[in-house]
Order: structure tokens, then sequence, then C-alpha cells
């Protein structure tokens, strides 16, 4: 995996070893933040992080700052060695994302939800009651989810959805 634009482009980037964490791959990535557009100055949140792809991303670009929330004590290990590689600075929290957005933790211009493909269909009811609450007016969400499964909807407007191989980026707007 490497960053595809923007200060630290072509910068490779670690991800969590074993099978339970699942890297947005580099054309999803790619073609995700074509669809968002500019996101300097923006204040990201990045749920379910992972490898921390899509908030590392988006600080490459230009973001101001990314909050990562992510349970798993190895992927969160990953963000750091992957925030110190690229010599960026964030914050990473090592939450359950279910009890993080139950606290309403401010608001966001641009949220990643990147929940494990078989888990979305038990937390959609909580995100979509949560989520809308950390956008700013004319924020985006970027929510991925399997592209098996059909578009999802979260209650907020839909600006687009795609696919591309496994996965499926739907993106709202507030």
């Amino acid at each position: 995996m490497r960053i595809i634009a923007g200060s630290r482009k072509g910068a490779r980037i670690f991800a969590p070893k074993g099978l339970d964490t699942r890297p947005t791959g580099d054309r999803a990535r790619e073609a995700a933040f074509n669809l968002i557009g500019p996101v300097d100055g923006a204040h990201v949140l990045d749920l379910f992080a992972g490898s921390g792809a899509m908030g590392l991303e988006a600080l490459s670009r230009g973001a101001e700052d990314v909050v990562f929330v992510e349970a798993d004590r190895e992927a969160c290990r990953t963000i750091d060695r992957n925030l110190e590689k690229l010599r960026l600075h964030a914050r990473v929290l090592c939450h359950d994302v279910a009890r993080f957005l139950a606290a309403e933790p401010g608001t966001y211009n641009l949220v990643f939800c990147d929940p494990p493909y078989d888990q979305f269909a038990r937390i959609r009811d909580r995100l979509a009651r949560h989520l809308p609450k950390l956008l700013t007016p004319q924020g985006l969400l970027v929510l991925e989810t399997s592209s098996r499964e059909p578009e999802p909807d979260l209650s907020l407007p839909l600006r687009t959805s795609r696919r591309y191989g496994a996965a499926r980026i739907t993106l709202f707007e507030l």
C-alpha cells in the first residue's frame, strides 16, 4: 500500500498483520478521493481506521488534522508507525467506535467509516443515529461497505455510490 497523492505521494505504508483488518486498496482509495475533491484544511475523522490509509491520505493531501479511531491495538500501533514514518501528526484513539460515537466527540468536515463488512448490518442503525451529528454543514461521510451488499442507507442525503472490486464507496453529504 502507498500514499496516492499530496506531500507524501508514493510513500509506502504499513498494514496490520493478520486477517482482522482489511485496508482500503490503492485503487478504491484513489477513486474515493477523486469523488471527495480537495481536503485542504479539513478536520477529518477516520472510524474503524485499520491501517489509517484513508486518514493518512487526507493528511498528505492537506487536511488540517485527523482523529483515528480503532479498537484493535495492533492496528493502532500500525497507525502510529505510519504517522512516524511519514512524519505526520494526528490523534490515534484505541477505542471501541460505538462508545466513541455515543460520546458525541465534536464535528468534522470529512468522516471516513469503514466497518468490518460482516458487521455493517448489525451496526447500521447505530451509525445512522450518530454519524449525522458528527458532520459540519456541507460535511461529507465516506462509507465503505462490501460491493456485494446493496447501496447503504443512513438517512443522509446520498451524493454517490460506486463499486471498486470488493468495495463499495458511498458518499453522503449533510
